[in-house]
């Protein structure tokens, strides 16, 4: 069970009126001490399911409150172990009778935006990082070697701006949004002009299967990108991290990136549409998947103002996603048959 430790700094009044709205929620643990003659620190130990929740509760009813500030942490374990609190027979029947809604499965908002706005600033760590992989995707496309391809794939931090930017839409957060952007047009513009650039200094040889399958995009690479877009959602929402590498190598957004700024630097521009073909394909999946999996995962800002601005904002980068999309398709099965 993974768990989190939620502290409240609040004044000591307070005290009673947090521990009346938390009595409908599965709070494994609770401790409080004194800081002072009118302030206090709750701790609270619960399922990281139950966090979004609570969070959003207390934020709600103590925002207006002098000294009042939430501190969520992650916990790699407790001992004793929390074990799973088995309901009686007729609280079983109620349940059923009732049919409650299951509470789904993610990591809070908070925590969720924290871990998803860092990998979306744009610094000069990322830029190395983009730089540093185009090179090693060169190399591996030019010798044919795809374990070299791959561990390009896994450097390079394409991947996140473009979950951010996904996530923002959700929210509707015009910030995050803008920084997302930011960061992703920097990174895909660095990694294309340095291809550019190594294409004059190293031959490049259009017949290497590497290059030939970056320039050859098909309905398979659709669903695929489509897939490896819901699974960085998903993976993100869970808090599971360690799926991303997956994620990296599945959506392939370097190869095609690297092969058209080669292509281009290398004057073919016959086969470089191909690429950017299959660029765009990974870019334009990768979103919509995102947003639709941030949806579902039932992704929503706190207030009611914000949530209607984010449910237009959502719904129109569907639309935009999906009109492009099918833009797309139809210019690929346009190219295929030329």
């Amino acid at each position: 069970m993974a768990l989190r430790l939620i502290e409240v700094f609040l004044p000591k009044d307070q005290k009673d009126r947090v521990q009346e709205l938390l009595k409908d929620h599965k709070v494994l643990g609770s401790w409080q001490e004194g800081l002072s003659e009118d302030k206090i620190l709750m701790k609270l130990l619960l399922p990281a399911e139950e966090t979004g929740a609570v969070l959003d509760l207390l934020e709600k009813r103590f925002s207006s409150v002098e000294g009042f500030r939430i501190i969520l942490l992650p916990v790699e374990a407790s001992i004793p172990r929390p074990q799973e609190e088995e309901a009686p027979p007729e609280q079983k029947e109620t349940q059923l009778e009732k049919e409650p809604d299951k509470k789904i499965a993610r990591i809070s908002r908070e925590e969720l935006y924290a871990d998803i706005e860092e990998i979306s600033r744009l610094s000069w760590v990322f830029v190395v990082f983009v730089l540093l992989a185009s090179i090693v995707a060169t190399i591996g496309i030019l010798r044919d070697n795809v374990v070299v391809i791959i561990g390009a794939m896994v450097i390079a931090p394409l991947l996140g701006p473009n979950v951010a930017l996904s996530f923002a839409t959700t929210l509707g957060d015009t910030d995050l949004a803008r920084q997302a952007m930011k960061t992703n047009v920097a990174g895909l513009l660095a990694g294309f002009l340095l291809a550019v650039l190594l294409a004059l200094v190293f031959q490049v040889n259009p017949e290497i299967p590497r290059v030939v399958s970056s320039t050859q995009v098909g309905v398979g690479d659709i669903v695929l990108a489509l897939a490896a877009g819901s699974a960085a959602a998903l993976s993100f929402t869970t808090g599971v991290l360690s799926a991303l590498i997956g994620v990296m190598v599945a959506v392939a957004l370097l190869p095609p990136l690297v092969t058209l700024g080669m292509l281009i630097g290398a004057g073919r521009w016959d086969m470089a549409l191909g690429a950017m073909l299959l660029l765009l394909t990974n870019l334009i999946c990768v979103n919509l998947a995102g947003v639709v999996t941030f949806l579902a995962r039932g992704i929503r800002p706190l207030t009611w103002w914000e949530a209607d601005r984010a449910k237009k904002a959502t719904r129109k980068a569907i639309a935009i996603w999906t009109f492009l999309l099918l833009v797309l398709v139809v210019v690929i099965l346009l190219s295929q048959r030329s």
